[in-house]
């Protein structure tokens, strides 16, 4: 009796632990993740699969990454062919059914916005392109709401039991986030119709969100390294069309935007792309704090 007693206690208290357990989330880039966390708080687990200083087309599928897929509830990532190159693959190896394609546990951020830059039939000799639109949604905060709305819903169907703490964690965050977009918007006002220079084209958004007007890219193709000719032709278009700044994200080589701009006399920026890109881009808010002073104090 006294055993069956114990068996009974420990059934029931690994019955609510388990019922209590948090959500574990994989999310491809640590933008997805900070957003997890700002909706779920204590009630979730996030491991990221890349960090800022990685480029998120180039990942490999290893072992220690396969193991945390294995283990998530939910896997967040951006779409559109940005993970293209890993992701398929870590999928498969993970054996995981709750995040595969078509499951509530799969989430791709860039189904739930409007892409820009599509187009169409592509092919690999126009560099490293996508042909259902640009997947670097993550530098629009106007985006980011969108995405979150979404994400709040799949949450709270992957796990029910903790729905009501997921909806009152989104709906202080849309607050917090509706006030900090007034603020940058009315901040960086003095930004619209600025002249830049990017590195790869992945500032397409941010430059949709605050009026940036592209004037060269330092890749001849997306993906493609800058040459020295390249760089040179640059040079000699700057001098026809002047540009404020070049930016380039931290997990880019410096080298080039460096050479272009002590040879044309502007300031080359290194604007955090996600959550770590900088020292003070911690979270989601100071990403956003921190790509918004970069910008102005560069423009000077």
């Amino acid at each position: 009796m006294k055993k069956i007693f114990t068996f009974i206690t420990v059934l029931l208290i690994s019955t609510a632990t388990t019922a209590q357990a948090d959500m574990t989330i994989l999310a491809c880039e640590p933008e997805w993740g900070a957003l997890a966390k700002e909706i779920g708080g204590n009630k979730v687990k996030v491991h990221n699969a890349t960090t800022a200083q990685q480029d998120p087309h180039h990942i490999e599928a290893r072992p220690s990454l396969i193991a945390k897929a294995r283990r998530a509830d939910m896997l967040l990532c951006t779409g559109a062919e940005l993970e293209a190159g890993w992701l398929p693959l870590l999928l498969q190896k993970s054996g995981n059914s709750a995040i595969q394609t078509g499951k509530p546990g799969h989430f791709m951020a860039t189904d739930y916005v409007k892409l820009l830059g599509v187009m169409g039939k592509v092919d690999r000799s126009m560099g490293d392109v996508h042909a259902t639109g640009n997947p670097h949604i993550q530098t629009d905060p106007r985006r980011i709401l969108q995405v979150a709305t979404a994400l709040v819903a799949k949450m709270k169907q992957v796990d029910a039991v903790q729905a009501a703490h997921y909806q009152q964690g989104y709906q202080q965050f849309k607050q917090r986030w509706q006030q900090a977009l007034q603020g940058w918007n009315n901040k960086a006002t003095s930004l619209k119709g600025t002249p830049i220079v990017v590195h790869h084209k992945s500032w397409i958004y941010l430059q949709d969100w605050l009026g940036l007007k592209q004037i060269a890219a330092l890749e001849p193709k997306p993906g493609i390294p800058p040459s020295g000719s390249h760089l040179s032709a640059l040079l000699q278009t700057l001098k026809q069309t002047p540009a404020k700044m070049i930016i380039y994200s931290a997990y880019q080589n410096p080298r080039s935007a460096n050479w272009l701009a002590n040879k044309a006399g502007i300031p080359a920026v290194k604007i955090p792309s996600t959550v770590g890109g900088t020292p003070a881009a911690k979270d989601l808010f100071s990403l956003f704090d921190d790509i918004i002073n970069r910008l102005i104090q560069a423009k000077g």
